[in-house]
């Protein structure tokens, strides 16, 4: 079975590039934004770190397929590498430190591509955090200079810290009733948002986390990361990884209950 640390180590490589160039326009009063069709801020800082990316990987890996989130899909094959220059970009704009670059690594299995390498990089928190097929997941600033992450052991909802984005989603979904729920049987609520909360439950400070609604680029690294520190990453509909167009992660004790209580229409 391939090891993939050779790709694990140029997702570092590739993360220190655009963490330099992210970091350099981030707060800076001249960052020029554009609104997507989707309705969606895209700064030039979100292009210009993929782009930047985009260049390594052509270099590096000329044969795996690159999927952005700015740019689309080029190539085809087993292999491709899947990108979000800056996760959290209304963070980015704002001048909040909560954002980071996510690049993953997607092989061609059963059942699709899956994850097999994933990193987040989040400089202006001063986080990075790591996980290869077969590995185990990682914090630390560099591959020299880490320590093993693992998702906790909290078993029951009434110790159980939640993690979300936004009510909105929930809302639009028809989930909201359910959500409500869930929050009213947990120990603590927070709305962290973004990447964060899927880290979190990888290193064990958060318990469950849940959003409704996803690109692929927004999961992939997420999920291995989760699950190569012990727990659960699936869509709301239980399937395994990131491939649901949503995502609940947990430390896998209390992924059914997490699952039923998302599920619940009213």
């Amino acid at each position: 079975m391939p090891d993939y640390l050779d790709d694990l180590r140029l997702a570092h490589v590739l993360a220190d590039a655009a963490d330099a160039a992210t970091m350099e326009r981030f707060k800076a009063l001249d960052l020029k934004v554009e609104t997507k069709p989707d309705m969606t801020p895209v700064s030039e800082a979100d292009k210009a770190a993929e782009e930047l990316i985009r260049g390594q990987l052509q270099r590096a890996r000329p044969r795996d397929a690159v999927l952005g989130e700015e740019y689309g899909v080029e190539g085809s094959g087993p292999r491709r590498w899947v990108i979000d220059p800056i996760d959290g970009t209304k963070n980015y704009v704002r001048g909040v430190p909560v954002w980071a670059t996510l690049i993953s690594l997607m092989e061609a299995g059963e059942g699709g591509h899956q994850p097999v390498v994933g990193l987040v990089s989040a400089p202006a928190l001063g986080r990075r955090w790591w996980a290869a097929k077969g590995h185990g997941a990682f914090s630390g600033r560099s591959l020299t200079s880490a320590g093993r992450i693992r998702v906790s052991r909290v078993g029951t909802l009434a110790d159980a810290s939640f993690a979300y984005s936004s009510l909105s989603g929930w809302e639009e979904q028809d989930r909201l009733g359910g959500f409500l729920d869930l929050t009213r049987q947990v120990w603590r609520t927070r709305a962290y948002g973004d990447f964060w909360p899927y880290m979190m439950v990888a290193e064990g400070s958060v318990d469950i986390c849940a959003e409704p609604e996803l690109s692929l680029w927004d999961m992939a690294a997420n999920a291995i990361i989760v699950t190569e520190a012990g727990g659960t990453f699936t869509g709301l509909d239980g399937r395994p990884g990131p491939h649901s167009g949503n995502a609940a992660a947990s430390n896998g004790l209390l992924h059914e209950e997490l699952l039923g209580y998302l599920n619940q229409r009213q």
